[in-house]
């Protein structure tokens, strides 16, 4: 297909893939689902603009000024990404566009993102790598999972991927949300309470934090909640950086003041070269890797082509995913 012709279309696809996976593939996935449809893919900057001005129904990981403007027909825009504070949100509901986001692809590959953290902490394999570098066979301790108790903040998709997860492991669980009343798959729901969620704290043994950054959750976890938790206790952060305190972590980790951090995110991040973290073996980082998963434009497309249907019915206003 000639990419760069106005033939007529149903799907505009974006040019900017993710996790290093060539955007040719989500434009592929689309078009295996949706084979009585027409899916364009912009693949220069001009394109997008050239071909969005006749676009009702665009997809892709961002939407810059210049491309929006040029979209005198945008209906809908579907976010790939499961967050969608880089997008130009007021402009879009000043147009009246739909906007929906990628929520529920990561959490099969976020939850054993989660889960490896965990056993690897709980059977404490970072010692035994370090021992077999030096190829030295002596016997250390470790630790059980079962009945220890599981905190984890937030409990959207990727928060129910995660306890799902939990449940064979004998683990109690604890979810924290905004609306407690909710309810949700977790032994015991709270919310954001000061007390509660201290108390919480001091009977966990594993904290994971999965939920987005607002002003509700930016430092949440600092001086004080390091304090109260159990110096035992291993925190597993894969929602954003500032969702930590850093100078507080640094200063528990070199107190001996909880066992150990599980950080896919941190603050600064990218991490510097220079930075303390890198140095503790009680911590391990990875580069905001647990979002990644071949399977990422599989499941983005599901989404995408089952609300495509919906558009097309006349349901616009029922989509999956919709934020706006």
């Amino acid at each position: 297909m000639n990419e760069g012709n106005t033939d007529e279309f149903d799907v505009l696809v974006l040019r900017k893939g993710t996790h290093g996976i060539p955007i040719e593939q989500y434009a592929a996935a689309l078009r295996e689902r949706l084979t009585d449809r027409t899916v364009r893919l912009a693949r220069t900057p001009a394109q997008e603009r050239e071909l969005i001005d006749d676009a009702e129904f665009v997809t892709g990981m961002l939407l810059s000024d210049d491309v929006l403007e040029a979209a005198t027909n945008l209906e809908v825009f579907a976010c790939a990404y499961a967050g969608t504070g880089h997008l130009p949100l007021d402009q879009l509901e000043e147009r009246g566009v739909a906007v929906t986001n990628a929520s529920g692809v990561h959490g099969p590959n976020i939850g054993e993102h989660v889960l490896g953290a965990i056993l690897r902490f709980t059977r404490r394999f970072h010692v035994g790598q370090r021992q077999q570098d030096r190829r030295e066979w002596r016997h250390y301790q470790a630790h059980e999972l079962q009945g220890s108790t599981v905190t984890i903040v937030g409990l959207g998709a990727i928060g129910q991927a995660i306890t799902e997860r939990l449940e064979p492991f004998g683990v109690d669980t604890i979810g924290v949300r905004y609306t407690p009343e909710k309810g949700g798959p977790t032994d015991e729901v709270i919310g954001f309470d000061g007390d509660a969620f201290h108390e919480a704290l001091a009977r966990t043994d594993y904290l994971v934090l999965a939920c987005p950054l607002t002003e509700t959750t930016r430092g949440l976890v600092g001086r004080e909640e390091l304090l109260t938790i159990d110096p035992e206790a291993v925190l597993v952060n894969i929602a954003r950086g500032p969702v930590v305190d850093t100078d507080a972590l640094l200063e528990a980790l070199r107190g001996n003041q909880i066992r150990g951090a599980s950080l896919d995110v941190t603050d600064p991040e990218p991490l510097p070269e220079d930075h303390p973290l890198w140095n503790f073996g009680n911590v391990q980082i990875t580069p905001h890797n647990a979002g990644h998963t071949p399977k990422y434009y599989d499941r983005l497309a599901d989404i995408v082509a089952e609300n495509v249907e919906r558009f097309d019915a006349g349901d616009g206003a029922d989509l999956r995913n919709q934020v706006l």
